[in-house]
């Protein structure tokens, strides 16, 4: 926390506009400082719209979240948060255990989560590198399919014979499911949330959204243990065909509602929410937030957002 540099908005937000243009610069990319980047036209526009939004949010409720437009957005962003956990990304909580049950002992169970801690941490560094090059809708139906394809080839092994190769199999694939979650689903969840929800209703958006995440976190903390119980369901490893099928459902909300918000202003993802455009057609739609003749509620920076 120490090491971290304070975000130039919240400086903006407490008039410490010095301090704001240090901090851009500090967070400025090598190719926006090649591009020679205007730190003082970035912190004037965080200004320009900071001032807006003490205007447009005043008077906001919850329920604004489900009206008109709104209601698309809020369910982007509930569905993203909640497909951590349905996506099968619940069983990771419980991966000593499931471990275990895949016929592990318990020395073994504890070496492969630690594993696990570090393939994740390893992911998300190598998600850093991939989220500006690749479309955050690619990467996160691509990490889904990927995830799928794992869980259905766990729950697999857990239908055949139990022997000390098909338990390191599975141990092996969870930990592959684990950096693949990392690298996709996992970072690109906290993208999505930020950039879809609308700049007058972001914070009660995002508050609905991780509420329905821990919903579901609380059905995952349910269901995941009776499956894996040998006192109760008893499935081990075939609980992966259960997640897989719950996966499959998520692939095909995405594919059909997820939008791509990668290099999109605020003022552009207005622009192309309020023209109702098809979430698969958002990277290829040219917006025009200031054509009809008034501004949207979040405006546009003079340049595009840092990917």
């Amino acid at each position: 926390m120490f090491l971290a540099p304070e975000s130039p908005w919240w400086l903006v937000r407490q008039g410490r506009i010095e301090e704001a243009e240090r901090s851009v610069n500090r967070l400025m990319s090598k190719q926006g400082q090649e591009a020679a980047f205007d730190s003082q036209k970035a912190v004037a526009a965080m200004i320009h719209t900071n001032e807006m939004e003490k205007h447009i949010t005043v008077g906001t409720s919850y329920v604004d979240c489900f009206k008109g437009i709104e209601l698309r957005r809020t369910e982007i962003c509930c569905m993203v948060w909640m497909i951590q956990i349905l996506c099968g990304g619940g069983i990771m909580a419980f991966s000593s255990y499931f471990f275990e049950r895949a016929g592990l002992n318990t020395a073994y169970s504890f070496d492969l989560t630690m594993a696990q801690y570090g393939l994740g941490a390893v992911g998300v560094f190598i998600a850093w590198a991939l989220i500006p090059w690749v479309g955050r809708r690619t990467l996160f139906l691509v990490g889904q399919v990927l995830m799928m394809v794992l869980l259905l080839i766990i729950g697999f092994i857990g239908v055949g014979h139990k022997s000390q190769a098909s338990s390191w199999a599975v141990g092996a694939l969870l930990l592959v499911y684990v950096f693949v979650y990392d690298i996709t689903v996992g970072p690109l969840t906290y993208s999505f949330v930020s950039e879809i929800s609308s700049t007058r209703l972001r914070q009660k958006t995002m508050v609905l959204a991780r509420n329905a995440y821990l919903v579901a976190n609380i059905v995952n903390n349910v269901l995941t243990p009776h499956m894996l119980n040998p006192t109760s369901w008893n499935w081990g490893p075939k609980t992966g065909l259960f997640w897989a099928g719950v996966c499959f459902l998520t692939i095909v909300w995405a594919y059909y509602r997820l939008p791509e918000p990668k290099g999109r202003t605020c003022a552009e993802l207005d622009d192309l929410f309020e023209r109702k455009i098809p979430a698969r057609q958002f990277a290829s739609t040219v917006a025009n937030p200031f054509d009809n003749g008034r501004r949207h509620g979040s405006v546009e920076a003079g340049s595009r957002r840092q990917e």
